[in-house]
């Protein structure tokens, strides 16, 4: 593995502590211990369900990313559109139903958006570079 896919994984499992006490964020929730409506629950299991996803999917994509022989834009794409799409669409979960009661989300959720197309975008660029590069016959 390269240096830098190196750091960038050790990043991502570091990451997956917070993934962690989200969890247990989730299970004061769940046992009354944090006020929260039926839509604050459902949007934070959503997010707590995405981040964990996204991540372990961001460290599976690296096993890739070396092998990719792209232009340096499509590699940063590659690299970085999962993992931001990791961090974009919990914080739009979350962040979009803080307060006392929401009736509904707040603009925030538009993050949940802008994280779909990291996430697109970090999938076409990995999956069509190792298509191109022929990674899987390496």
């Amino acid at each position: 593995m390269e240096p830098s896919t190196l750091v960038l994984a050790e990043i991502l499992l570091l990451a997956l502590i917070t993934v962690e006490s989200g969890g247990a964020f989730l299970v004061r929730v769940a046992a009354g211990g944090v006020p929260a409506n039926d839509l604050q629950k459902s949007w934070y299991r959503a997010g707590h369900a995405h981040a964990a996803v996204l991540l372990v999917l961001s460290l599976a994509i690296l096993a890739f990313a070396d092998h990719l022989d792209v232009p340096t834009w499509v590699d940063w794409i590659a690299r970085s559109g999962v993992p931001v799409a990791a961090i974009l669409m919990p914080a739009g979960s979350f962040l979009s139903v803080l307060g006392k009661n929401p009736e509904k989300p707040n603009r925030l959720s538009l993050l949940i958006g802008l994280s779909a197309a990291s996430l697109t975008a970090g999938l076409l660029a990995v999956g069509i570079g190792a298509i191109a590069t022929g990674a899987g016959n390496a």
